[in-house]
C-alpha cells in the first residue's frame, strides 16, 4: 500500500512503545464524575434500544456478559453503569487507565465490573467467552490489528455481537499530514512539545485539511487528546474495502454500521442525486465504498459484527412478507423534530443529533409525520397500519426512518407493554 499515512508492520517493541505512550497520556482524559451519564441510562428504554441494535430479533435481555477491550480510563465503568445486571470485564494495556477506571468502580460501587491489565491480543488469557464485546478506537493502534481482532473473535460467544470502531483514512487526511510533520521534526509527546505544537496548530491556515477537524472536535483542546491524535506511535486507518477485508480475515462478518445513514444511497443529499440509481445497483460493500469516497470526510468506521460461523446475518431485514407488521419501532434517543424553516412539501424535519453530516435530516410529509408520531416503543407496525389503513405506505415510512437512524426495530415480537416498568426495578444507586 502506498498511502503516505500507512504504517508498515512494526517490530514487537511497538507494543511496549504504545503501552508507554498511554501510561504517559491516558486517553480519554480521566474523569471523576459519571453522574450525568448514569442518570441518562436509568431509562430502561435506552437499554432496550441498544439491545435490539445488536440483536434485533432476540428478546430483550439486560444480563449479558460484556468485554470492553481497550477500555481506557472510563469506558468499562460506563458500561457497568448502563448495564447494572450485566457482568462487565474491562481490559487495557495501560496500568494507569486501569487505575483510573478502578477509582470509578469504587466511587459508584460497581460490583458488576472486573478490571484486568491485559493487552487486547491476549484476551484469550481471560479463559471465558462474552455475549457482547466493545472495542472502539483500539485496534488501529496495535502493531498487529489482525491478531487483536482474531483474539476478540476467539472470546466472542456463539450468538454474540461485537462493536468494532477503527479510524477511516480520508476524513483524517489533515491528521496524517501533521503526524508526518511531527515525525520530520522529531516532536516527542512531552508536556513542552505538546504545548508548542498546540501553539503552532492555532496558526494553521483555514485551508489546511486539519482545520475543520480542529474546529469541530473540542478534544483537540486537551493535551492528551492532541497527543493521541498526532503523536501516537502507531496509527493505521481503514477504508471501507480495507475494513471489510480486515473483518473477513479475522473470522468475523459485517452486520450493520452503528450509524448507517451516512453509508446509504437512500439517505441525505445522495437520495436526490442523479447517481442514486447507479449506487443502488451496486452490491452493499461497493455502495459503502463509493459513498465513503463521495462524502470524503468520514473519520471512523463503527460496525456491529458477528462470528463468521453465525447462520445468516442477524441484521437482515425484509419487508417482502408480513412479518414486519409485528415489529415494534423504537424511537432513537437524541432525535429532534423541527417545524420551522422547512423544505417544500414537509410539515416537519427529524434530525438525529448523533450524525455529523448535516445533510442527514429527514423531511416528513403529513402522512409520514402521522406515522412518526405513533412510534413510542410500544405500538407495533400492525397497530400503526390499522390506524393509517395503508400498509404499503406505512412500510415505506418505517424503512425510511430505519435507514436514517431515526428508529431501531424490535423484531423479537416479545415485548409486553408492562415489561418496561419491570425492567426499571434494578438500578445502581
Amino acid at each position: 500500500m502506498s498511502r503516505m499515512h500507512d504504517r508498515r508492520s512494526r517490530p514487537s517493541s511497538t507494543s511496549e512503545e504504545v503501552q508507554a505512550f498511554y501510561e504517559q497520556h491516558p486517553y480519554p482524559p480521566p474523569v471523576a464524575n459519571l453522574n450525568r451519564y448514569r442518570d441518562r441510562w436509568k431509562d430502561p428504554r435506552m437499554r432496550r434500544l441498544e439491545s435490539h441494535m445488536y440483536w434485533p430479533a432476540e428478546p430483550y435481555r439486560d444480563d449479558r456478559s460484556i468485554l470492553v477491550a481497550g477500555c481506557g480510563t472510563s469506558q468499562a465503568a460506563k458500561h457497568a453503569l448502563r448495564w447494572p445486571n450485566a457482568k462487565v470485564v474491562g481490559i487495557d494495556v495501560s496500568k494507569k487507565s486501569i487505575r483510573e477506571t478502578r477509582k470509578l468502580k469504587q466511587r459508584y460501587s460497581l460490583d458488576n465490573l472486573e478490571l484486568v491489565q491485559l493487552p487486547v491480543e491476549k484476551a484469550g488469557d481471560l479463559g471465558r467467552e462474552f455475549d457482547h464485546i466493545v472495542c472502539t478506537g483500539v485496534l488501529h493502534h496495535l502493531p498487529d490489528p489482525d491478531a487483536g481482532l482474531r483474539a476478540l473473535r476467539g472470546v466472542l460467544a456463539e450468538g454474540g455481537a461485537m462493536q468494532v470502531m477503527v479510524y477511516a483514512p480520508y476524513g483524517r487526511t489533515g491528521i496524517y499530514l501533521i503526524q508526518n510533520y511531527c515525525r520530520h521534526l522529531g516532536i516527542a509527546p512531552t508536556t513542552r512539545e505538546i504545548r508548542d505544537l498546540t501553539q503552532v496548530l492555532q496558526s494553521l491556515p483555514e485551508t489546511h485539511p486539519l482545520a475543520p477537524l480542529m474546529a469541530n472536535a473540542p478534544d483537540f483542546a486537551d493535551p492528551a487528546a492532541l497527543a493521541d491524535a498526532l503523536l501516537n506511535p502507531q496509527d493505521r486507518p481503514y477504508s471501507v474495502p480495507e475494513f471489510m477485508d480486515f473483518l473477513g480475515r479475522s473470522g468475523v462478518k459485517f452486520g450493520r454500521w452503528v450509524r448507517q445513514a451516512p453509508y446509504l444511497p437512500q439517505c441525505g443529499m445522495i437520495a436526490s442525486s442523479p447517481h442514486r440509481a447507479k449506487l443502488e445497483k451496486l452490491p452493499a460493500r461497493d455502495q459503502y465504498a463509493a459513498i465513503e469516497l463521495l462524502r470524503g470526510a468520514m473519520v471512523t468506521h463503527s460496525a456491529v459484527v458477528y462470528r463468521d460461523d453465525a447462520p445468516g446475518n442477524p441484521q437482515a431485514l425484509s419487508f417482502e412478507d408480513d412479518k414486519w407488521l409485528d415489529f415494534v419501532p423504537l424511537p432513537m434517543p437524541g432525535c429532534v423534530v423541527i417545524q420551522q424553516n422547512l423544505p417544500p412539501g414537509a410539515v416537519a424535519v427529524v434530525i438525529n443529533r448523533a450524525h455529523t453530516f448535516t445533510d442527514l435530516f429527514v423531511p416528513l410529509t403529513e402522512f409520514e409525520a402521522f406515522v412518526y408520531a405513533r412510534i413510542d416503543g410500544q405500538t407495533s407496525c400492525r397497530d400503526i397500519v390499522e390506524e393509517a389503513t395503508d400498509a404499503v405506505s406505512v412500510g415505506e415510512v418505517i424503512q425510511k426512518l430505519w435507514r436514517s437512524d431515526q428508529i431501531v426495530l424490535d423484531r423479537s415480537m416479545s415485548w409486553p407493554k408492562e415489561a418496561e416498568n419491570r425492567s426499571s426495578g434494578n438500578e445502581n444507586k
